[in-house]
This record gives structure tokens, sequence and C-alpha cells, in this order.
């Protein structure tokens, strides 16, 4: 039976990566690097892109490890704990602006979002594969996924709303408010990483593979309800990415800067807070919609039908500041969808991994779990490319500014590309939503 202590741990693990370093890659790196490293929007939809080629490879090579790994600290608990240091590391260092030419700035960001998208990967694929070894009980399993959904919108809600006052608390250059802020949430995500290390438990043995082959590959893609899950964790991070990569722009030229209500500061990172949180609260409450739902499937496709319905009516909602509160409405109407479907996630894949241990007779959890934070990469990345991409072909473009930098071309910022950027945190989040609903129909697991 596993304690409360356990629990809180293994939420901490999330509240690092998913509450701090995800929630800041998605939201904040799509406008940081266009508008305060320098890059330009073909340029930070290549980095993107390529680093999602990079993880096809790297995520399933580290599932496969992480199966195979025995220590004294169990078979996944190691990579939290020994990797906690560089993950805090890289995320600060990659916040940097360092004072190099275009060239030298291209290389920095590429090497430096490769390292963490590696680094990212040696972390959360194991973290997320402790949840097949701590238990065995299918109720502790959910109850697990939604301290971990609980801990990762709690840390994302202190993480966003935090973000534009401790940038006015440091002061100085949006590179120097950028590079302290990435410091100091790069040490909380470390300490975070190695305490969810430490406090776990794993009390289940994997039946483990003799030796390496390429069977194991071809099992998983002989595995149908993977398949259908992992097609499905692609649409739910599509469907969050276009949001938290369109939010940024959104607010700098939708709605024209900041909103000052009252002594509350409402930007981009303040304004999905108000998702967050409800995200954590309806995350809490997931395992009870479930039981009366009857099952996870059903749970999940009523929590993407409300995705779907407030996502659309977003895109009615007048393009105007003084409208802050209902778009405020909207995505906590949103999050509530959100908030149940996330701890269902993975809990399915936890689900899928026992499958394919009694139908293939060996353990592939890290390989499977592995397909889920590929999938959270792959939706988040892509989904931040197109937005770059798609705001350039509206018409969107950089220009040089006096300091010799390239910046964002105010005169460029047209009504089609106003349009596509509030059709990007509604429309196009939307039809991801639908393609969700009818993978989740033909899910066969019935859990």
């Amino acid at each position: 039976m596993a304690t409360l202590k356990e629990k809180i741990g293994y939420a901490l693990g999330d509240a690092a990566a998913g509450g701090i370093t995800w929630k800041i890659m998605s939201i904040a790196f799509p406008l940081f690097f266009t508008n305060i490293f320098g890059l330009t929007f073909a340029d930070a939809a290549t980095l993107m892109l390529v680093a999602r080629m990079f993880d096809v490879v790297t995520d399933p090579i580290m599932g496969s490890l992480a199966d195979r790994m025995q220590s004294r600290w169990g078979t996944y608990r190691p990579f939290l704990i020994f990797g906690a240091l560089p993950f805090g590391l890289i995320f600060a260092l990659l916040l940097q602006t360092p004072d190099f030419s275009m060239t030298g700035k291209r290389i920095y960001a590429y090497t430096l979002y490769l390292l963490m998208m590696a680094i990212y990967t040696a972390v959360n694929v194991p973290y997320g594969s402790l949840l097949g070894v701590m238990t065995d009980d299918d109720n502790e399993k959910n109850q697990f996924s939604s301290f971990r959904m609980v801990g990762a919108y709690a840390m994302g809600f202190l993480t966003l709303f935090s973000f534009p006052y401790l940038q006015k608390l440091v002061g100085g250059t949006p590179q120097h408010q950028y590079s302290m802020v990435g410091i100091v949430f790069g040490i909380i995500a470390a300490v975070l990483t190695l305490l969810c290390g430490l406090l776990t438990k794993e009390r289940l043995k994997p039946k483990r593979a003799e030796k390496y082959s390429g069977k194991q590959f071809v099992d998983l893609f002989k595995n149908v309800p993977w398949l259908y899950l992992t097609g499905i964790s692609v649409c739910t991070n599509f469907f969050n990415g276009f949001r938290y990569a369109a939010a940024g722009y959104m607010f700098t030229y939708c709605l024209g800067g900041d909103i000052t209500v009252g002594k509350l500061i409402i930007n981009y990172t303040v304004f999905m807070t108000f998702g967050e949180l409800t995200c954590m609260v309806f995350g809490g409450l997931s395992p009870w919609v479930t039981k009366k739902l009857g099952s996870k499937k059903k749970a999940f496709i009523v929590a993407a039908i409300f995705c779907l319905i407030f996502s659309v009516l977003f895109f009615f909602i007048p393009m105007k500041a003084s409208w802050i509160w209902v778009m405020v409405a909207v995505v906590i109407l949103t999050s509530m969808g959100i908030g149940i479907y996330s701890p269902l996630l993975w809990s399915m894949y936890s689900d899928v991994a026992d499958y394919a241990t009694e139908k293939n007779g060996t353990s592939s959890t890290g390989l499977i779990f592995s397909s889920g934070t590929m999938a959270q990469k792959l939706g988040t990345a892509i989904s931040g490319a197109l937005v770059a991409l798609l705001l350039g072909l509206a018409g969107a473009s950089m220009t040089t500014d006096a300091m010799g930098n390239s910046v964002v071309d105010p005169a460029s910022i047209t009504h089609p590309v106003l349009e596509m950027i509030w059709s990007l945190f509604s429309l196009f989040p939307a039809a991801i939503v639908v393609i969700m609903i009818l993978l989740l129909i033909k899910y066969p697991i019935k859990k």
C-alpha cells in the first residue's frame, strides 16, 4: 500500500518536468526564440522540427535502456536521482541569450535545445515508467496519475503566474530577465526531480528480456491498444501545443500587450494560469469522474467533448482586451476537460504496458511509456513549429532593430496575421480534438 508521502513524491517529478520545464518550453519558447533570442520564424520552426526527429530515435532507445537497468536504487529511480542536476542546469542555460552572431546563436540554440530534449527524455521516460512498478492495483495507479497531474498543474500555475512578477523583480533587458528566471526555475526543477527519485519506491520487478533485440519494437507495433493510445496522446499534445505556443503572440498582437486589472498583471503566462489552476482541481477529481462514468474511456471522451465545444466558442469572442474575463471563463471551462483526461492518459499507458507484458511475456514498460513522452514532445514542438510557420505564411516577418537584433516587424502584423493567431488558439485545437475523439471511440481496452 503506497503512502501519502510517496504519492506526493511522485507528484514532484511532474511538478518539475511538466509544471516547470515543459510548461515554460511550451508557452514561452516560441515567443522567446523569435522576440527575445532573435531567431527568425523559419529558424524557430526548423529548430523544433529537427529536435522532434532527434526524439523519434532517442525516446524509444531510452525506454528500452531503462527497462534493463539494474541497480541498488531500482530500475527507473536512478535516472531521476542522477539526472536531476544536469536536467536543471541545461534548462537554465537554454534561457540564456549569448552575445553571438546570428550563426553563433543558431548553433547555441540548436545545441542546447537538443541537449535539453535528451536530458528530458533521460529523466521523464523512467519517471513515467515508475507508475508500472510502484503498484499493481488499478485504483492506486489512478491515484498516482491523479497526484502526478495535480503536481504538474499546481506547479504550472505557480510557474506561469509568477513569471511576469519575477521578470519585473529582476528588471533590466528582457534577455537578462529570461536568463535569471531560467536559473531560478532550473534550480527548483533539479531539486524536485531529486526528491521524486528519493521518495518513491519500486515494489514490482519487471520481467526483463534477456537481451536487446528488434523483437520488442516489432511487438510494439503489433500492440493495437498502443497504436491508438499513441495517436490519442499526440492529439492531446497538439491540442495543448497550439494553445500554449499561440498565447504569447495573442497577447502581444491581438490584445495589445499585458492587461492590468487593478494590481493584477494579466500577460500570456498569467492568462494560462487560470487554466492550470482548473486542471489541478479537476485532475484531482478525475478518479471520481471516471468511477461515476464507469470507465477511463468514457471519462476521456466526455472530457474531450468539453474541450471541443469551448475551443470553438473561444473563436467567436471579440478580439478586444475588454473581453478578457470572458476569455478567462472559456479557458477555465476548456481546462475542466483537460484536467479530467490528463491523469487518464498515463493510467491508460500503464494498462497498455500490462497488456503487452501479458501478451509477450516480458516487460516493455519503459519502451511503452517512452512513446508517451515522445508524443508529448512531438505534439508540442510540431505545433509550436507550425505556429511559427503559419504566422510567417500569414504575412508576419522579421526586421532588424537599431542594435542590429532580429525582431518581428510591427508593420507585418496585419489583420490576416491576427486572425491566424486567434484561430491557432481556438479552431486549430478544436480540429485536433475531433481526431482525438474518433481515436478514443476505437480504443480497444475497456477499463
